[in-house]
């Protein structure tokens, strides 16, 4: 994957790591549509902004009509209700998965067409590996986009899209409320870009995420306690 020439298109690219990828990809060379629910705030000089709700099935179809030329598709937008599972809004956890892993499914199948010999770089988090509490519902639903990923990396190979997960602890952006270690959302966004031109399936963008993958091999209760 080349990003220089690229034609990118990028999901929440108003804050964030969202505004970090269309930054860097613009002085990367590549030609991108920057979308947001609210385009109004988006200050990228050099992009296109476009108005784009991924969770409504006519603003997708009307960006991939707006946006026919993309090659690269960097499915970024995401929230955090911090909902709980047991107790917690039904509505705010069906808000979670609408948003992680329907929403991210309904970009990449209206894309997918046009991005045959390009790529998709799906935005994930440790949080696909592990949970905490207070968060749950947020990590069901990157559970479910990892998968995703992994799926439709699957169904995509035929036509030669790479598929690449990029996985992420807490980054310093306004979005996040975590009082703790934070990683440079620069960093973490030139992690996930370099991944793509390497042709990497998954990239793993800092330590916690790496220890965070390595207990998969142990015993949860190891891990949690």
């Amino acid at each position: 994957m080349q990003i220089s020439g690229a034609v990118a298109l990028v999901t929440g690219a108003n804050r964030g790591l969202g505004k970090h990828f269309a930054q860097q990809l613009l002085s990367r060379g590549a030609k991108v549509y920057a979308t947001a629910r609210r385009p109004e705030l988006v200050d990228l000089p050099g992009a296109t902004v476009l108005a784009l709700d991924i969770t409504d099935p006519a603003s997708v179809a009307a960006a991939a009509a707006a946006a026919p030329d993309v090659t690269l598709l960097v499915n970024n937008a995401g929230l955090d209700t911090a909902t709980g599972l047991v107790t917690g809004d039904l509505d705010r956890i069906r808000l979670e998965l609408d948003t992680h892993f329907w929403g991210t499914l309904a970009m990449i199948r209206a894309f997918a067409p046009q991005l045959a010999g390009g790529a998709i770089l799906n935005v994930l988090s440790a949080m696909s590996w592990f949970n905490y509490p207070g968060h749950t519902a947020y990590g069901v639903a990157k559970a479910a986009e990892w998968n995703l990923t992994n799926g439709v990396r699957l169904e995509l190979a035929e036509q030669k899209t790479l598929v690449t997960a990029l996985h992420l602890g807490a980054a310093d952006t306004d979005l996040s409320d975590y009082d703790g270690p934070k990683g440079d959302p620069a960093v973490l966004v030139r992690a996930g870009l370099d991944g793509l031109e390497q042709d990497r399936a998954e990239v793993v963008a800092d330590e916690w995420t790496a220890h965070v993958k390595a207990s998969l091999a142990g015993d949860p209760s190891d891990f949690y306690r």
